[in-house]
């Protein structure tokens, strides 16, 4: 239960980190995503800088979880980011969850509950897990995230197409997600050497990677929202992470999973958290505060910079 309490709070972190950022993306337009330059405004955000406390306190929280617990069954929970962060949104952009909403946060629930259930993961060490299989797994990761990307930048350079600004969202979401799960996997190496002691966890290498990658999908999540609608971000960057997640668990550090008639009913549970995901991105309250709110923030900042 412990696991399920600290992966809970980590994504009460993670959403609460995600609206804030969005609330201070809001006037920063919707071009020139992979810049350095676009993204240094928002450091010296008072709001921006509460989302990134915000995420270190989810990435504390979901460390303690990967303590306790095994990669399989903390990440999956994390998806419970997606409608946490609509329930907070709902209160900070004065939206209201309908009852699609509320039906697909429902729809979460139980097909995390039965996808859990059903897989039972478990077992595993990444203590063992060699040097080489390490290397295999993580450039595997990176080739994956830089393929989205290349092809969300091919996407954001055709300028002339209406609909390269949310394909471009979608796969800097997929990547910025796919390294959030690479920076998890390298988050269990190092705390898999709890046992050894505090110095054991500062000296592993995967510490200190896990701190390169997640500032790199920190950047990409920032890009995500500044090339398109957050709706069309949102799904891979809420699935790719337990996804990949998952697949390092059971594939690199040997977690344990049932298989047979299990594996097929936890898939059917799986497929309805892909649904209900897929649908209440589409909220209209992510339309409204994309479509509605940032222009409106933008129009209020330009006119509180006249002289």
């Amino acid at each position: 239960m412990l696991t399920y309490a600290l992966a809970l709070l980590a994504a009460c972190a993670n959403a609460a980190a995600s609206v804030l950022q969005r609330k201070a993306n809001r006037g920063l337009g919707e071009h020139g995503s992979l810049s350095v330059a676009r993204v240094a405004p928002l450091l010296r955000d008072p709001v921006w800088i509460s989302g990134f406390l915000a995420v270190i306190a989810g990435f504390v929280l979901q460390a303690a979880a990967l303590t306790v617990g095994a990669l399989a069954v903390v990440e999956p929970v994390l998806v419970f980011e997606l409608p946490l962060a609509l329930l907070l949104a709902s209160r900070v952009f004065h939206g209201r969850l309908h009852r699609r909403e509320w039906a697909c946060v429902l729809g979460m629930t139980a097909g995390l509950a039965v996808m859990l259930y059903f897989l039972a993961p478990g077992g595993g060490d990444a203590n063992r897990v060699s040097p080489y299989v390490w290397l295999t797994a993580v450039l595997l990761t990176l080739a994956v995230a830089g393929g989205t990307v290349a092809w969300g930048r091919r996407a954001e350079s055709s300028g002339d197409d209406p609909a390269s600004g949310s394909r471009a969202a979608a796969a800097f979401g997929v990547a910025a997600g796919s390294l959030f799960g690479l920076a998890a996997a390298l988050m269990k190496g190092a705390m898999s050497r709890y046992a050894d002691g505090f110095t054991a966890i500062l000296t592993a290498w995967q510490l200190y990677a896990m701190a390169v990658t997640g500032l790199v999908a920190m950047f990409l999540l920032q890009s995500a929202m500044h090339a398109g609608r957050l709706l069309a971000a949102q799904p891979g960057l809420t699935l790719s992470d337990p996804l990949l997640s998952v697949l390092w668990g059971v594939l690199v550090f040997g977690e344990d999973v049932r298989g047979g008639w299990d594996t097929a009913f936890a898939l059917l549970g799986a497929a309805l958290i892909v649904a209900s995901v897929l649908v209440l991105a589409r909220s209209p309250l992510l339309t409204v505060e994309t479509d509605e709110t940032a222009p409106r923030a933008r129009a209020e900042d330009a006119t509180a910079r006249r002289p």
